[in-house]
């Protein structure tokens, strides 16, 4: 198989040639580093500016990329992080030196653990500086690039500016590659700000690697499944990042596979399908329904500590695991490992498997899972939090996402929401929601985006509430108030009984946020359905603040359970 096609050089007509001879003049680096990424099809930048970095910024007012500024370096990389993930494109992060990329670390570890294409580009200290020496430049630190190597899937240094294009280029292609993830660029002061003549950057090709499955571990994989009297599916975000719905839904109704979703997989399987029994992963009823299948089919997910309830799921039938990455293959359990993109295994599968009987015992089963773990939350006093997470449900418009912070309310979400929604979880970082919520509202300004908090999260982003208000952008902010970090109060008092440092002095949120000239409304329980649906069909940015207690349901993971 040959890609050829993609390497022929365009032959230029002679009006494009005296384009190419004849730059505009007044270009510097920073001009190439905007021009490279207008060319690779980015659209729209996230960042914030600092001394090193100013080329790159003052190169942004002679381009047409549209520029979305956060308060807080982290919180931009939220953004970048979430704009990545709703749009499935890279979504590039200008950032500073020393303490301005640094800053950005936390929701780089997100976006690697999430698999967001997020393309920082951060500026550096003058060439000279560099190699380690103790100059003393301001924000200088001896590697910056080390701080970074552990986090992003790849790293890049430019020392020229005819070296941006290129580089830029090849970080864009990781990102985008399979599994998708952030990737690191630096520039120094003085190459961004190096006046340049070269010709104006047109289309960049970058075409991501494809990451096709072996034709072995298929045949065998397809073997197994077709032959199988009880499989079931485990599906993962490696599922909804390769746009694979559809074929995991096709795959699991010709095999008459059962589907659970994990929590960075909502949406890869329809909710109320007949086969789908949801994400309710800290569940011990579906944690033995797992375990008792004849073969476990693993999409998109390493099986990580939230994927299998707290690593207390030990399959007894065999595991057929594809994953993209490679660091997550049989990391947890032991497999046939198939290393690929979702979307390219499921369709060489479904090609591969032959039909199985068995739908309706399947379809019951299904239904005697869920009426069990039904059963169990009932036993429990929870009628608060349900009712609270089905008004969020309720007012939310369907087309419209949803980004959570690390709180209870969105504990809940993760095994009782039903369809997508994007959270922390990743990494499990505080601060994500708000932030994240700027960043796809940017990628789609028609439609209204929910963010949730606590109030302990919601300290993180307050700054980003300028943001949000300097953009207009059509947020509405629901944090619920419970006094401090619940999700911690809840841990130490069963581990210890008593806590420490989870108690918090906290602003009134509702006059704070109109103090940023963002309308607010403090709610109850009854009344959050209608002040949450009001504040979601009004333009721009909003608030509501819940005031309330919610508890977790009971753990399923503990010896004794």
């Amino acid at each position: 198989m040959t890609h050829d096609h993609h390497h022929e050089i365009p032959r230029y007509t002679p009006e494009q040639t005296a384009q190419a001879l004849n730059p505009p003049a007044g270009r510097n680096g920073g001009d190439l580093v905007v021009e490279t990424l207008h060319g690779l099809g980015a659209t729209t930048v996230f960042g914030l500016p600092g001394q090193h970095a100013l080329g790159m910024f003052d190169a942004l007012r002679r381009s047409d990329l549209d520029y979305i500024g956060l308060r807080v370096e982290n919180n931009a990389g939220f953004a970048a992080d979430a704009y990545g993930r709703v749009t499935g494109e890279v979504a590039p992060l200008l950032l500073s030196t020393g303490p301005g990329a640094l800053t950005s670390l936390a929701a780089l570890q997100e976006a690697a653990a999430a698999s967001s294409p997020v393309l920082a580009i951060s500026s550096q200290i003058p060439s000279a500086g560099l190699g380690g020496g103790r100059h003393g430049y301001l924000h200088e630190l001896r590697d910056q690039q080390a701080s970074f190597r552990d986090i992003v899937k790849s790293v890049h240094l430019v020392r020229a500016p005819s070296q941006i294009p290129s580089a830029i280029a090849a970080a864009w292609e990781s990102a985008l590659t399979a599994p998708h993830g952030p990737v690191w660029v630096e520039i120094p002061q003085d190459v961004l700000l190096k006046e340049t003549t070269l010709p104006l950057v047109t289309a960049v090709d970058a075409t991501p690697r494809e990451l096709l499955p072996r034709p072995e571990l298929i045949a065998v994989a397809a073997h197994a499944l077709s032959h199988a009297e009880r499989p079931v599916i485990i599906a993962g975000g490696g599922v909804v990042r390769a746009d694979a719905a559809g074929k995991l839904r096709a795959l699991s109704e010709k095999l008459a596979a059962p589907v659970v979703t994990t929590f960075g997989g909502k949406g890869a399987f329809p909710w109320e399908h007949p086969l789908s029994l949801q994400s309710w992963l800290e569940d011990r009823h579906t944690t033995d329904f797992l375990e008792d299948a004849d073969v476990v089919l693993v999409v998109g997910s390493g099986l990580g500590e939230l994927s299998s309830n707290y690593y207390t799921f030990q399959p007894r039938g065999r595991v057929i695991q594809i994953e993209a990455d490679l660091g997550k293959l049989e990391s947890n359990l032991p497999a046939l490992g198939i290393h690929a993109d979702a979307r390219e295994a499921l369709s060489a599968l479904l090609e591969s498997v032959t039909g199985r009987e068995g739908a309706e015992a399947a379809r019951d089963a299904v239904r005697t899972v869920l009426a069990k773990v039904r059963a169990r939350l009932d036993a429990q006093d929870l009628e608060l939090e349900q009712r609270v997470l089905a008004s969020v449900r309720e007012a939310l418009p369907a087309t419209s996402p949803s980004f959570w912070d690390m709180t209870i309310l969105a504990y809940w979400a993760w095994s009782a929401w039903p369809g997508p929604m994007h959270s922390g979880q990743g990494a499990g970082g505080l601060g994500y929601g708000f932030p994240a919520a700027l960043g796809a509202a940017a990628a789609d300004v028609t439609k209204p985006v929910l963010a949730v908090s606590g109030d302990g999260g919601a300290m993180y982003s307050i700054a980003e509430l300028a943001t949000a208000r300097q953009y207009d952008l059509p947020v509405t902010w629901l944090i619920v108030d419970d006094g401090g970090y619940g999700i911690l109060r809840e841990y130490m008092t069963d581990a210890f009984g008593e806590t420490t440092g989870t108690e918090l002095a906290r602003p009134d949120f509702v006059a704070l946020a109109e103090s940023f000239g963002v309308p607010a409304v403090r709610t109850t329980p009854e009344a959050l359905r209608e002040d949450l649906s009001k504040a979601l069909a009004a333009p721009g940015p909003s608030v509501v603040v819940l005031p309330a207690l919610l508890k977790l349901f009971a753990p399923t993971h503990l010896a004794g359970e």
